[in-house]
């Protein structure tokens, strides 16, 4: 055999391998981290535009405190099968007096990499007060209130609840204000037009649970009506929070893409 057979060999086997361990990489783990989103997202607001809008990570309202990475317009961008399907359980609930409204829609990797750092910041609780008052923060990952890859990643994922028509005004949260605990009564939690889930959004709390034999009367029947409503669209909910609902079959099941929430994400205009 020759030097330069012998080269070739070893470098074909090289390749081969390589193949197979690209091959071997659990299809989960795979990162779409392109800046321009693929054709079939769109903007809820482009397919569904009466559903409400509180975009809650482009502002500093939320468990971290601080507007969260690759946030850069307030903007729910989904699927487009995901935004149809929303469509559909919005014309129901305007038939019955209420609207949907959104808090988070797709979710860029670069923000659920935010969620860990500061997970993993354990002098930071500026915000325990409000949206974690009774776990520690040292127990988020433990809990699995914080995760390493979220499905909203995919694109078929929402954060959402009801509101009733017409919709009162709510005001804009002020950094630094007192924090009222979301697990508190709807009278004294920071003011949501949303109707009374029982606990406030993005509470982490057992109480989220969307079956927690404790949240009774007007809470349940509230917490059902928004269940319901998407199950007959093609959602399933996620049991430990009220407010997460995925849309199957999802688009991209096995993709968690990095692209920022933004018009250019969409348009592909820098």
């Amino acid at each position: 055999m020759t030097r330069l057979s012998l080269a070739v060999r070893t470098l074909a086997a090289a390749l081969a391998a390589l193949l197979a361990a690209t091959a071997a990489t659990p299809a989960a783990a795979r990162t779409g981290t392109d800046l321009k989103a693929p054709k079939d997202f769109v903007t809820l607001g482009s397919v569904a535009p009466t559903i409400m809008h509180e975009m809650r990570y482009t502002t500093r309202h939320n468990f971290v405190g601080d507007r969260i990475d690759g946030y850069r317009h307030p903007l729910c961008i989904l699927t487009r099968a995901t935004a149809e399907a929303l469509r559909k359980a919005q014309l129901r609930l305007l038939r019955r007096g209420y609207s949907l409204k959104v808090y988070d829609c797709y979710r860029p990797q670069r923000a659920v990499d935010h969620f860990v750092r500061w997970a993993e910041d354990l002098d930071d609780r500026r915000m325990k007060a409000e949206f974690y008052p009774n776990v520690d923060k040292s127990r988020l990952f433990a809990d699995g209130y914080i995760a390493r890859r979220s499905g909203h990643s995919r694109g078929s994922t929402v954060d959402l609840t009801v509101v009733r028509l017409p919709a009162q005004p709510t005001r804009p949260y002020l950094p630094g204000e007192p924090l009222a605990p979301c697990t508190a009564p709807q009278d004294q939690r920071f003011p949501d037009n949303s109707v009374d889930m029982g606990t406030g959004y993005d509470c982490f709390d057992t109480l989220s649970h969307a079956l927690d034999p404790r949240i009774q009367g007007v809470p349940r029947a509230s917490r059902l009506l928004l269940k319901n409503t998407l199950a007959a669209v093609g959602f399933t909910h996620l049991p430990e929070e009220w407010w997460h609902f995925t849309h199957c079959p999802e688009t991209y099941p096995d993709t968690y893409f990095d692209f920022p929430v933004s018009r250019h994400s969409l348009t592909g205009r820098r």
